[in-house]
């Protein structure tokens, strides 16, 4: 989807600070399965998972104003009447959500405000609930089945607010994704990155050049599925300069990029989101270790405020 811009203790019955929400709701509706409550902060600003419905309601909303009001996304009948990004593997998928505790609402009160999110969704749980959503877009069975021991998590409908897009919101989202993985034992990420535009002729030059400069080799190679595929002739293409092709890259992509991520070497167009997605896979262990440190230790947050 559009990337203008996706965790110790155990809750228990007796400890209820756990599953408080910032934005009540009658019950909490995820287990939070012993990653504390707040993830990282830096200021006002806080990144945690999502506990309650009102939470997850807050990230529909803000993935509706980043994907449709913003974006150009195409809305169905529901989403466009509640103004919410509806997606049916919201209800299986853990949401990481940023707030801004110092917001100030049109009537001058300060009031939490979800900023920033990230849906994840681990393998063990889609095996049981329907499998990725990736799954709609590329053919990942293969790539699933050549690493059968391992642990995957699909990571998706990232957005920031265009009013906080900074370097702090991206990187507590990181920092929360990097405790999720790690509390989790997760081997391998994956998802859907996203060029805006449907169309994909004129991302060309830059498709060719990401095929080029990070595809992945054949342990991790997919495919995008026959009938989403768009064709891609780079034969003529002229060269691109790698600093040249990265700075037409959103920021979300530039950043898988950096920490080690592989490309997949086709490409699918989504109309209904008006973007041309590529397909990421960053196996944990060949993740650039200067951001695994970055993002595993308490002092990232005083590096991050910096």
């Amino acid at each position: 989807m559009y990337n203008a811009a996706t965790q110790a203790w155990r809750t228990t019955k007796g400890f209820m600070p756990q599953t408080i929400a910032l934005f009540p709701g009658r019950k909490p509706v995820r287990d939070l399965q012993g990653l504390p409550a707040s993830l990282g902060r830096i200021g006002a600003l806080e990144v945690r998972l999502a506990t309650h419905k009102r939470d997850i309601r807050k990230a529909q909303k803000l993935r509706f104003k980043v994907f449709y009001e913003e974006g150009g996304a195409i809305a169905d009948a529901r989403s466009a009447l509640t103004r919410r990004d509806l997606c049916a593997f919201d209800r299986i998928c853990d949401h990481l959500i940023v707030i801004d505790h110092d917001f100030l609402n049109r009537f001058g009160r300060r009031k939490p405000k979800v900023v920033g999110c990230y849906r994840l969704l681990r393998q063990d749980v889609a095996e049981r609930r329907g499998g990725f959503y990736s799954a709609s877009e590329f053919d990942i069975a293969p790539l699933l089945a050549r690493h059968a021991g391992k642990r995957f998590l699909e990571l998706g409908r990232s957005c920031v607010h265009a009013d906080w897009r900074s370097k702090r919101v991206l990187e507590l989202l990181w920092r929360g994704v990097w405790t999720y993985v790690r509390h989790h034992r997760v081997d391998v990420m994956i998802g859907c990155a996203s060029l805006p535009g449907a169309d994909p002729k004129p991302h060309a030059q830059t498709l060719a050049w990401l095929s080029a400069a990070a595809s992945p080799n054949d342990a991790w190679a997919t495919r995008a599925l026959p009938e989403r595929r768009v064709a891609i002739d780079a034969a003529d293409l002229p060269d691109v300069e790698p600093r040249k092709a990265m700075a037409k890259l959103p920021p979300l992509l530039k950043g898988y990029l950096r920490v080690g991520a592989k490309i997949g070497a086709e490409a699918v167009s989504d109309r209904q989101f008006g973007t041309t997605d590529v397909f990421i896979i960053m196996p944990v262990a060949e993740i650039d270790p200067r951001y695994i440190s970055y993002f595993s230790t308490p002092e990232s947050e005083t590096r991050l405020a910096a």
